[in-house]
């Protein structure tokens, strides 16, 4: 899968486990982003043609919504929340393996809002 993680979730551990799990993966400081502001972020992934990953829930599901009421498009937008419970948050290994597991399945990434978490 073509990702973008945007600044809050371009940790080393897991662009590399994305990589080694065979993902082409782009993060902020390799195209000059790095601190930009979400809807910035969100615009470089649909210029890649590449789904977002972000920990930032509440900013990309408003940026989603915003984009399908306007009739936009995007590869997809997949979250990871941070609840604070261990029974629900994911960390690297589970990230990787949330989006192995919705990939395995025919549902429609593109245009979608995904939350990882579901995918455990």
């Amino acid at each position: 899968m073509r990702l973008y993680l945007d600044d809050d979730s371009a940790s080393a551990l897991l662009v590399r486990l994305l990589r080694q799990a065979g993902h082409d993966v782009r993060v902020p400081s390799e195209v000059g982003m790095a601190g930009d502001d979400d809807p910035v972020h969100l615009a470089q992934a649909i210029r890649e043609d590449r789904a977002l990953l972000s920990h930032n829930h509440h900013d990309f599901e408003e940026l989603h919504n915003l984009l399908m009421v306007s009739m936009g498009h995007h590869r997809g937008i997949l979250v990871v929340r941070r609840d604070n419970n261990p029974k629900r948050d994911l960390d690297e290994k589970g990230i990787v393996r949330a989006i192995g597991k919705l990939l395995a399945t025919a549902v429609q990434i593109a245009d979608h809002f995904h939350i990882l978490n579901h995918w455990r």
